[in-house]
């Protein structure tokens, strides 16, 4: 589902083509206490999965399950007397929104929502806002 994700995301958000990597870039920038080169960044981390509703009968077994993924987006901001960067920064949001929420990959059961955001980091030139959200899916075990 991520490569899906990443590729619907580069799709509907130009400025984010070729800009969108995973979790294990982002733990290795974080690790070296770099930032991305390129701003707009956006970097893809899941969430984990929560359980809900599930039904057995004989020789099957569906439980509806909620998978949570954020898109980090990393924003440089160059000159603080120039002006506001929020802006930019809700403009960016609002494309993001616009292409993952409603959106499903096929074969899914749900479409992706909004968890929440949230402004995770603002200093040293850079802007980090986190969105999280949530797919519903069917697990189906059959025996």
């Amino acid at each position: 589902m991520f490569a899906l994700l990443k590729t619907r995301i580069e799709a509907q958000v130009p400025v984010l083509a070729g800009r969108v990597d995973g979790a294990a870039d982002l733990a290795e920038l974080t690790r070296k206490g770099a930032w991305p080169q390129a701003s707009p960044a956006a970097h893809l981390i899941p969430l984990g999965l929560q359980g809900r509703g599930a039904y057995s009968a004989t020789g099957a077994f569906t439980q509806i399950l909620r998978e949570m993924v954020s898109v980090v987006l990393t924003l440089r901001t160059y000159d603080r007397a120039a002006g506001d960067d929020l802006p930019e920064l809700h403009e960016l949001i609002q494309t993001v929104l616009q292409a993952v929420a409603g959106w499903g990959p096929d074969g899914s059961v749900g479409v992706f929502e909004l968890a929440r955001g949230s402004l995770i980091h603002n200093r040293d030139g850079r802007l980090v806002y986190q969105l999280d959200f949530a797919i519903d899916d069917q697990l189906r075990i059959l025996a």
